[in-house]
């Protein structure tokens, strides 16, 4: 997403609310790249296939799928691949040899033809037909799924959920492994000697270490959004929760992707997404996503919000090579749905980047009085010079905000109605 430097933001796209419900779009087509992540036992992998992840197929005509793909015939013929090196990397990835059809697969793990299909596909993994492409791994995977679906602990739309965001989630950074990672590693260290023959040594010695540390990440993760779930005030807002969410937006991104070179385009966004990334993190926010000119972060108190803003601001304005950064931020209920967030807030929020000048951050009422009641920001200006005057007439320090709001003009906002700006400072010292 991208926005210009005019401050037309009335035309700026809203993020996009959830369709469908979690089984549905289940079907996709086409070779899903990377290879699956390993859970904790080694089990839950997928087969790979030609151009990375392999898939299992949507099944043999006597059970067909029960979510064909709406949009695109599925290409039953995809095969996997034959590659020698292909096939030895499989197998160090998968730890296992290729054993099963799906449909063997799906019989063997005693789950329905349809049931493994839509496990699958919400995994990320293409068709492959009745190719024997899987491994014990992926008969495993398929009995937990479904035992958790058979024991009540979750439902069979939930378990589908999983899969998805598993397989979202695992897919993305098994992709910038390959391509940032290990293509940079595997360079020959000496003339003569191809990348292949570097690849497999190198995976055997990182496979286990990368396991390792993908799982304590995930726990540590898990620990972290599970104390944050156990703290809300009831049961509703443990999943529609008031949250603050803040969009930084580079400005005039859209013309600077026509006058640099891709790989100076490339190293901006990188460096962009690193430092948003790690100033939100050390500040005590959360990164929702990065959307290469955008970031789109939450945090559970204003206060923190606030300051990861204004550190974006004054960080980035320092790097000459970036563009001017503009952020606005949305206090309210929003829903979270495999990671995102999505609701009137977040609309807000973004509405509210698209109009904050160059370098600056707008907040909307809602955050203001959220500061307020926090005691962030003064009540009023007037209250603050009297409290302060107090203070030093009584000999003692008067009480320090950390920071200020200015009030802009109210505006007409595309569906939203009419909003009133806030522009966030700091308090001067």
């Amino acid at each position: 997403m991208t926005v210009d430097d005019a401050n037309t933001g009335d035309d700026r796209p809203e993020p996009p609310e959830p369709s469908g419900t979690p089984e549905e779009g289940a079907g996709r087509s086409g070779a899903a790249s990377g290879t699956a992540a390993a859970s904790s036992g080694g089990d839950g992998t997928a087969p790979s296939g030609a151009g990375g992840a392999a898939a299992p197929g949507a099944g043999e005509a006597a059970e067909p799928p029960a979510y064909p793909t709406p949009h695109h015939a599925v290409d039953h013929t995809v095969e996997p691949t034959d590659d020698p090196l292909a096939i030895r990397l499989e197998q160090l990835i998968l730890g296992a040899d290729r054993r099963y059809t799906p449909f063997q697969a799906a019989r063997t793990a005693g789950v329905s033809m349809e049931l493994a299909s839509r496990f699958w596909r919400a995994m990320g993994f293409a068709d492959i037909g009745q190719a024997k492409a899987l491994t014990e791994a992926d008969v495993l995977a398929l009995r937990r799924l479904a035992g958790l679906v058979e024991a009540g602990l979750l439902s069979e739309p939930m378990a589908v959920q999983v899969a998805r965001s598993t397989g979202q989630t695992t897919a993305r950074l098994a992709e910038w492994q390959i391509d940032s990672f290990l293509e940079g590693l595997t360079e020959p260290p000496e003339p003569g000697m191809t990348r292949t023959e570097v690849t497999y040594p190198l995976v055997e010695l990182l496979l286990p270490e990368l396991e390792e540390f993908l799982i304590y990440v995930w726990r540590r993760q898990l620990a972290a959004a599970t104390g944050r779930v156990v703290q809300a005030a009831d049961d509703e807002e443990m999943v529609d929760r008031r949250l603050a969410v803040g969009f930084a937006d580079l400005v005039g991104f859209t013309r600077l992707t026509r006058r640099l070179e891709e790989e100076e385009l490339g190293e901006l966004v990188e460096a962009f997404e690193t430092t948003c990334a790690d100033l939100v993190a050390a500040h005590g926010g959360r990164l929702i996503k990065t959307l290469g000119d955008e970031v789109l972060y939450a945090a559970d108190d204003a206060g923190i919000a606030a300051e990861i803003a204004l550190r974006l601001i004054e960080t980035l304005s320092q790097d000459e090579t970036m563009p001017a950064l503009r952020v606005g931020i949305a206090f309210g209920t929003v829903t979270t749905r495999m990671g995102d967030v999505f609701g009137t807030t977040v609309n807000l929020a973004s509405r509210l980047t698209s109009i904050a000048p160059k370098d600056a951050v707008l907040v909307d009422s809602a955050f203001a009085e959220e500061l307020t009641r926090t005691g962030e920001v003064p009540v009023s200006e007037a209250e603050a010079a009297e409290e302060a005057a107090r203070a030093e007439k009584e000999g003692r320090t008067p009480r320090a905000y950390r920071f200020a709001l200015q009030p802009m003009w109210q505006r007409s906002v595309r569906g939203l109605g009419v909003v009133e700006p806030w522009l966030l400072g700091r308090r001067p010292t």
